[in-house]
Order: structure tokens, then sequence, then C-alpha cells
């Protein structure tokens, strides 16, 4: 049978190899408390009631504490705008032509590319064309040639 000390240690390797695998950074709370449940192994190496308390409380107060702190110093801001009405009016070159056999075609504004549907009144557009951009459909460019 393994020490206590073996187990506390292969414990908090397995939370911090979990960590490894999740965006969560929820294993790691544990997994600093498996460490010093570990060190508490060494300084009281037959009191398991003792370990297993340092584990429990360090974990709590770990994810209580440290983690509201961890969540705002890490914090992503996404200040990427997501006005797509912004490609209304603009230019566009088609890049897979629309007509009667292909009524969604494609169209690149801004170096992004777009769905895009014709506007009743044009026939066809073909590829290499110049469109404005009318309006967005659901996912798609209403397109018109100039």
């Amino acid at each position: 049978m393994l020490p206590m000390w073996a187990i506390w240690l292969i414990a908090s390797g397995v939370f911090f190899l979990g960590e490894i695998f999740t965006v969560s950074f929820l294993l790691f709370w544990p997994g600093v408390g498996a460490f010093l449940a570990f060190l508490t192994s060494l300084i009281a190496p037959g009191n398991i009631v003792a370990q297993v308390v340092v584990f429990v409380v360090s974990t709590i107060l770990l994810v209580l504490f440290t983690k509201p702190l961890v969540n705002r110093l890490f914090k992503v801001k996404n200040d990427t705008s997501m006005n797509n009405s912004a490609v209304i009016g603009k230019k566009g070159i088609i890049v897979k032509a629309i007509d009667a056999n292909n009524p969604i075609g494609q169209v690149k504004v801004n170096g992004e590319l777009w769905s895009a549907i014709k506007d009743e009144k044009v026939k066809s557009i073909n590829v290499g064309e110049s469109v404005i951009i009318e309006k967005i459909d659901g996912v798609k460019l209403l397109v018109r040639k100039p």
C-alpha cells in the first residue's frame, strides 16, 4: 500500500494534469490543496484527519478567495466590434457568381467573405464584378450592381 504522502502527491499531479486539459481554471485549486495535504502528511504522517482537513479547507478557501481575483486579472477583453451593418453601402467583389442556377453566391467585402444573394431586379452577377451591399438578410448580404 502506498504511503499517504504518495497518494496526496499523485492526487495533486492528477489535478494539475487535469487542469492542463480544461479551460475552467477550477482543478488548479484542489491540486494546490492536495499539495498542501502532501506537505501536512510529511509533518504529521499518521494524522489522516488533519491531512483531509487541510485539503478540504485549503481548497474551499482558495476557490472562494482567489478564483475571483484570478478571473479579474486574466479577464480577456473582447473589443472586437461586431457591427455587421457597417458593410451596408460598401462595395464588394463577387467571388462566386449569382444567377438562376446559383441563387447564393459569395462576395468579398473589407477582406471578408460573405454569402450573397442578388437583388430581384438583377438577372445575374458574374465573378469579378463590383457590387453594392444593400442590406443584411440573416447571414447573407443582399447585393446589387452599382
